[in-house]
């Protein structure tokens, strides 16, 4: 999770209220942050993953003031019209989404300049993904010439002066030589072409994803007016991201004004500050809160978390990106009611706790391999079709049906319905480091089932992979007959051929379930 520095008298004026030190620690643990220290004049706040919108000063400090009763309620952000336009070409496949902005009447100093930089990064670090699913750029607005185009270009034939260069250099030695082309140069192995944003005039003003450039992008303390991008793989995403940044230099002072976007088949003008509606359940959240609140009760605890109320309706503020379910304003109403505030009760139920059967059979078996000298991993359940299917050349088995996600927000889309891909992938991406590499998993796979209410079983599988340069069935069959003789089980193994394409290693593999069935 990002740690932000808060500059505690920005903060405070900001929040529109000084308080004394130890409620001022109390208060912002109990906003749903880990505050990890106050001294020296900065405040070092750990923020959860899903409050993005507070990875600044002004975003931080907004949500405090409103969760301490000052300035309570939903904020709300006026959006101007600004005439100008950005060009999005179809090259840009690879990053094809972009939200822009222009901010006006705005004041920079050393500080304010250390501050967009932050939220930038801390941003880009979570909810871009490391800048893999989006990122951003702040230019002054006085080096540009509308209409920009946001175009993909062969970079052998760009040059520019990147951020903090004192020449110019071509665009395709820039993941070298630059630092944060450097760090960022495998998110674009594939790529033959980058995408730039280049203005009216010709002059590039960043290389996507690495960095401005120093001519056109570069923030000092005679800005007044800046330009604001974000582009990625998402357009959820990067309009999410637009709306933080935005409304972070709206509460600087500076008003925003909108830009039309221009895409080869619509139109979009971003950004749109408008809050969002959505219809407050208020039986299930007292349900689920073990509370009795009546509706202004309700109102006024939604209020201190910065929503709107309109006639059952919730107003969500624009650059908040995790209100999805009811739930999500569940656990607000319970952070503004206080957690502290909630009675302890014990269940008028008489149980005895005890480990499940299927955790003391996966823990018997963990105890066998790790004994063999194996270690144990965990993958995620979602993954791709390309991994669990292709690659595994199993395109027309229809036992080895992956089941895909109806709303995926990412490229891992399917729910794997085997182990084995999952631990070559991990073959795969360690394999800088020294062998053997003797891995196992015991984790859940999925499979279609009409007789189930969901319409998917769930089993809990062992996979095991050995990879070294003398593994050989010998090998994989005497970890196989340890492990059943330990546990006093009989076996059977029938011979099946099944060739992979995923990994280069040489591997044995066993996949079976927990009841004693023998998979591949």
């Amino acid at each position: 999770m990002p740690t932000i520095t808060v500059n505690q008298k920005v903060f405070e004026q900001l929040v529109g209220k000084i308080l004394p030190m130890e409620q001022l620690k109390d208060r912002i643990s109990m906003l749903g942050t880990d505050l990890e220290s106050i001294e020296n004049g900065e405040i070092n706040v750990e923020i959860f993953p899903n409050r993005p919108d507070m990875l600044s000063e002004q975003g931080f400090a907004r949500a405090f003031s409103s969760f301490i009763g000052v300035k309570t309620g939903l904020k709300q952000y006026s959006v101007k019209e600004s005439g100008c336009k950005v060009i999005v070409d179809p090259s840009v496949t690879m990053r094809p989404y972009t939200a822009c902005a222009i901010v006006k009447n705005l004041t920079f100093d050393d500080e304010r300049i250390r501050q967009i930089m932050q939220i930038q990064e801390k941003l880009a670090t979570t909810h871009g993904r490391n800048r893999k699913k989006s990122a951003y750029g702040i230019y002054p607005l006085r080096h540009i010439t509308f209409p920009i185009s946001y175009i993909a270009k062969d970079p052998k034939t760009i040059k520019f002066r990147p951020l903090g260069f004192e020449a110019e250099i071509s665009a395709a030695d820039v993941p070298e030589l630059h630092p944060k082309g450097k760090a960022y140069q495998h998110l674009t192995k594939e790529w033959k072409k980058f995408p730039f944003l280049i203005d009216a005039k010709n002059n590039i003003m960043c290389m996507l994803p690495f960095t401005n450039s120093n001519d056109t992008g570069k923030v000092d303390i005679a800005t007044t007016e800046v330009f604001v991008e974000c582009t990625g793989t998402d357009l959820h995403n990067v309009e999410v991201a637009l709306n933080i940044i935005t409304t972070a230099l709206a509460d600087m002072g500076g008003e925003v004004y909108n830009v039309e976007i221009v895409y080869p088949d619509k139109i979009m003008i971003t950004p749109n500050l408008l809050p969002k509606k959505m219809k407050v359940d208020s039986t299930f959240i007292n349900k689920l809160l073990g509370l009795s609140l009546k509706e202004k009760e309700m109102t006024l605890l939604l209020e201190r978390m910065g929503y709107g109320y309109d006639n059952g309706n919730v107003l969500i503020p624009a650059y908040r990106a995790d209100i999805l379910h009811q739930v999500d304003l569940a656990e607000d109403v319970a952070i503004a009611y206080g957690y502290e505030n909630f009675k302890e009760t014990i269940p008028n139920v008489a149980t005895i706790g005890e480990e499940d059967p299927l955790e003391v059979f996966n823990k018997k078996i963990r105890g066998v391999l790790i004994g063999l000298q194996m270690l144990e991993v965990k993958n995620y359940h979602l993954s791709t079709k390309e991994e669990l299917l292709d690659k595994m050349n199993l395109k027309n088995l229809k036992e080895h049906t992956a089941i895909p996600l109806k709303n995926a927000l990412g490229e891992h889309n399917h729910l794997r319905q085997w182990v084995i891909p999952c631990l070559l992938r991990v073959l795969a991406d360690n394999q800088h480091h020294e062998y053997p590499q003797n891995l196992f998993e015991i984790g859940r796979v999925f499979s279609p089932n009409k007789k189930t209410e969901t319409g998917i079983e769930e089993n809990e599988h062992l996979a095991v992979a050995l990879c070294h340069e003398k593994v050989d069935f010998t090998e994989i069959r005497q970890i196989l007959d340890t492990i059943f003789s330990s546990l006093a089980l009989e076996y059977t193994v029938k011979e099946t051929e099944q060739n992979c394409s995923c990994c280069s290693c040489y591997v044995g593999i066993i996949d079976a379930c927990c009841c004693n069935r023998i998979r591949s």
